[in-house]
């Protein structure tokens, strides 16, 4: 997985702005904080936060990396034995230019990764966790006295989809999909808690409906990134999901003249496209 580096006015900012770029949830991504901002006179705080941020990577330490591990001597910090790159995920980064070690967004300084690690000793299967995937949703759609069908596709080695189609789902899906979001991490929770399982990134989608809701962004942002060139204005978009904030940052990114930055703080995080200078 191919880490993502951004700056920012404070950690927080460096980090959505990272999110931003993957297209990811926070709880999906992995986390290095590089440089914090250094107080100043006043309480004003000087330089950028700068961080790093990648996917959270499917694949566990190997067995025989643990046993190393579990014989080292107890004086011996964990942390700075785990290269920061370790699909375990990071423990201190090399210090580069002088920075100092990357430190939890909690500004408590400890020198400890940002994500809470997990303990899986094995990768559960993607075709066993869609076959737990598909058996819930099956349930919930029964419950909802809805006609829908279930199925699942393996996408590649660390992502599957599990797909409902049928007529009037709009239930499942909801306002801006905002219902549609919430069963997918409805279905992640009992895929992992039943199984264990902490590999592989599940997506739920319903009547296509993400598939189109990503050609009308597409659309959209062509149509505003056009009348920010015609105005030379700046324009605040509505509050979006980061998946769709990526999904305008891409498109708008491509058109020549106008640039995009987030503003805001989840679940109010916005797009502003705004004319280059």
């Amino acid at each position: 997985m191919e880490w993502v580096e951004t700056t920012g006015k404070s950690v927080d900012e460096a980090v959505d702005a990272a999110l931003d770029q993957l297209g990811v949830a926070e709880d999906d991504a992995e986390v290095e904080i590089l440089e914090e901002p250094k107080p100043g006179l006043f309480g004003r705080m000087r330089g950028e936060a700068r961080v790093r941020v990648r996917v959270r990577p499917t694949q566990p330490r190997p067995k025989e990396d643990r046993r190393e591990r579990r014989r080292r001597p107890a004086g011996e910090s964990s942390e700075e034995a785990a290269p920061a790159d370790h699909p375990d995920g990071p423990r201190t980064a090399s210090r580069r230019d002088g920075a100092e070690s990357p430190r939890s967004r909690n500004g408590s300084g400890a020198s400890r990764p940002r994500e809470k690690g997990n303990n899986m000793d094995e990768p559960v299967p993607l075709t066993t966790q869609a076959q737990e995937a598909e058996e819930f949703l099956k349930g919930l759609v029964d419950r909802f006295g809805l006609d829908g069908g279930v199925t699942s596709e393996i996408l590649d080695e660390d992502n599957f989809e599990i797909r409902i189609d049928g007529g009037d789902l709009g239930l499942l899906i909801g306002p801006k999909g905002v219902t549609l979001s919430a069963v997918q991490e409805l279905t992640r929770t009992v895929v992992q808690r039943k199984l264990n399982a902490h590999n592989g990134r599940l997506l739920v989608d319903v009547s296509g409906y993400r598939q189109k809701r990503k050609v009308a962004l597409e659309r959209f942002t062509k149509d505003v990134a056009d009348q920010v060139l015609s105005s030379g204005q700046r324009r605040l978009l509505e509050p979006m999901s980061a998946a769709d904030r990526k999904i305008v940052h891409d498109t708008a990114n491509a058109i020549e003249g106008v640039s995009t930055v987030s503003e805001g703080e989840e679940p109010r995080r916005r797009v502003v496209i705004l004319p280059q200078s």
